[in-house]
């Protein structure tokens, strides 16, 4: 299959890098240093589980001329969607499907607003990776991908891109439930990014004192909340389950969205919190704790606060 990954950070690096040793045939959107260094060495991944590998791909500032894609995989931040989307339009084709692996719960909805309904796919990437210098991605730990059509059928083209990544060595869930399994990572994300960016400490500094866990918890029952508005069926005892979740990370984890904000980043944040607060909005769902993650974060949204 032909992979076109818009942005080569993390992880579009991590999974593109596997799908290209595995023979498929990828080409990166990608810029500055980072695109240079790939262009000159490969893509290299140095993983604290699978070793140092590299992958022969192809590079590129500008996706005009580029033959169509079979699969577009949309891995950047969520604060420039928009902009990449615009940019790929050269190679989605008639026959293009487009799989989001972002954060938050909105992509698909701006992949059908750029290129029309059924385009897009809905995913969630479960990875930890970065660029640690350019040309070359460190991956930490976990490495799977659940995806699956929005409308919950098993389709022919998610059977060929499950196999894809199957084949690749990329554990992989095809899912009829994709807008649940969104959904639920979303409740942990935005507890996780809004507390520890909101705090600036790590999990263990959330638990040590009771109105700070308490704090994590409402927000995850606000976007829960909110979700269930939405049409989306979770199980009774989701809160529960994604609460004992973060109770069980890591004491010394934080969020991408805490590296972004300490180091004067963009922030994710209008994909995470500004969303469940306007769509909290529209349903009359009261989300006044993400609301306060939303409103605390706002000056710092489009990176070092001046």
């Amino acid at each position: 299959m032909r992979f076109v990954i818009l942005g080569a950070g993390g992880v579009g690096g991590y999974f593109g890098a596997k799908l290209a040793r595995a023979g498929e045939d990828v080409t990166y959107l990608a810029r500055g240093a980072h695109l240079e260094a790939i262009r000159a060495r490969g893509l290299i991944v140095r993983s604290s589980i699978e070793g140092e590998s590299v992958a022969k791909v192809s590079a590129v500032d500008d996706l005009k001329g580029q033959a169509p894609a079979d699969v577009v995989m949309l891995t950047v931040k969520a604060s420039d969607t928009d902009a990449v989307l615009a940019r790929a339009r050269p190679v989605v084709g008639a026959n293009t499907v487009v799989l989001p692996l972002q954060n938050g719960v909105g992509s698909p909805a701006a992949i059908e607003r750029f290129y029309g309904a059924g385009r897009a796919l809905g995913g969630s990437a479960y990875v930890f990776a970065v660029i640690q210098e350019p040309g070359v991605i460190a991956h930490h730990f976990l490495g799977k991908i659940t995806f699956g059509e929005l409308d919950g059928s098993r389709s022919p083209r998610a059977e060929r891109l499950h196999a894809a990544l199957s084949g690749a060595g990329v554990p992989t869930d095809l899912t009829t439930e994709i807008r649940r399994v969104m959904w639920e990572k979303y409740l942990l994300i935005c507890a996780q990014a809004g507390m520890t960016s909101l705090t600036r400490v790590p999990t263990r500094g959330l638990k040590a004192h009771e109105p700070t866990w308490a704090m994590y918890r409402a927000i995850i029952d606000e976007v829960a909340a909110v979700g269930r508005a939405e049409g989306v069926v979770f199980a009774r005892d989701v809160v529960d389950t994604i609460w004992a979740m973060a109770g069980g990370m890591n004491p010394e984890g934080r969020s991408s969205m805490a590296h972004d904000l300490a180091t004067g980043k963009p922030l994710e944040l209008e994909a995470l919190h500004g969303h469940v607060v306007r769509l909290g909005r529209q349903h009359g769902v009261p989300t006044p704790m993400n609301g306060a993650v939303y409103a605390a974060l706002l000056p710092h949204a489009t990176g070092a606060f001046a």
